[in-house]
């Protein structure tokens, strides 16, 4: 079942001091010191505060940028946009819907001139293909078809 059964309070309190940093006060990971930037297993990632399914490995790229990159969410409604320009910089904060985490940035030099999703491990779960349907995220099981697959 997704963590969003829990309480927001409790799955906030287990975050370990890391992912507290990155999904509460808007921080930043080290590029390539993360589990999933070069994690290559076919999923789902998830919000690691609600469980809100965010982004599929058939989605994922390797940006060179040593973060997680995708190129779209696996629905838009489960990820909000907002400007950030904090650092000195202009940029578009990407962060979870439901669990209200910050999960990183967007920027438009993805793919084939599409959205580059810059997204921090420490705001992520991954939940392995084979465990989807007995962890809830059965829904998607369908994007991971060869013939749905980009």
């Amino acid at each position: 079942m997704p963590a969003s059964a829990r309480g927001r309070d409790d799955a906030v309190a287990s975050l370990t001091d890391e992912q507290y940093r990155v999904t509460q006060q808007c921080g930043t990971e080290p590029p390539f010191r993360n589990a999933f930037w070069n994690h290559h297993e076919a999923g789902l990632y998830v919000d690691i505060v609600s469980g809100e399914p965010l982004f599929a490995s058939v989605h994922k790229f390797d940006s060179g940028t040593g973060w997680p990159s995708f190129t779209r969410p696996v629905k838009p409604g489960h990820v909000a946009e907002k400007a950030d320009v904090s650092h000195g910089m202009r940029r578009v904060e990407v962060r979870s819907v439901e669990g209200d985490s910050h999960l990183g940035h967007v920027f438009g030099d993805g793919p084939a001139g599409g959205m580059r999703y810059c997204i921090n491990s420490a705001s992520l779960r991954f939940v392995p293909l084979s465990a989807l349907e007995t962890e809830g995220y059965g829904e998607f099981i369908a994007l991971f078809d060869k013939e749905n697959a980009p």
